[in-house]
């Protein structure tokens, strides 16, 4: 089932995948992560004028990382505005994305965390460093498969 985003998109040319709605209704979209620069150029001309979030998970183990960006278009004397839930997914041993804070510039420390927790790249993001982890950490705490350095689990603990 398509949605009234989706169904402009597809009009003009745009590949995505849609993915459905949500509880509340918004729906949701898988953009490629080559494609996602010029799709987002494109969205916020279209209306989606503001990020309300960004985040980013681990879809599985060894599996695929996803980013994910809530937009709205706000707009004067529009009570709800309308909303959409893009995810661009990465694979694991490259995960690059192009970074959307030259088009929402909300996305800075919000992508900034998610490379800090799950070590997703954002090309050209002005200042993609730690924000949360300090700079010596290694690895990426939010990974599925992240092992914690000297950590040692108590045995039989009772």
């Amino acid at each position: 089932m398509r949605g009234r985003l989706s169904a402009w998109l597809v009009k003009h040319g745009l590949v995505h995948r849609s993915l459905g709605f949500d509880y509340q209704g918004i729906e949701t979209l898988q953009i490629k992560p080559e494609d996602w620069h010029s799709v987002a150029v494109i969205l916020y001309v279209y209306g989606y004028n503001y990020l309300r979030s960004q985040c980013a998970y681990d879809v599985a183990p060894g599996g695929l990382l996803a980013s994910v960006y809530h937009l709205t278009r706000i707009e004067y004397g529009v009570d709800q505005p309308e909303e959409v839930c893009i995810k661009v997914f990465a694979p694991r041993n490259n995960p690059q994305i192009a970074s959307v804070f030259w088009v929402w510039k909300s996305a800075n420390f919000q992508e900034r965390e998610s490379y800090d927790m799950l070590g997703i790249f954002y090309d050209n993001h002005p200042r993609l460093k730690r924000i949360l982890m300090p700079e010596s950490w290694i690895g990426w705490p939010l990974r599925k498969d992240y092992i914690a350095p000297n950590f040692y689990e108590i045995q039989d603990a009772h």
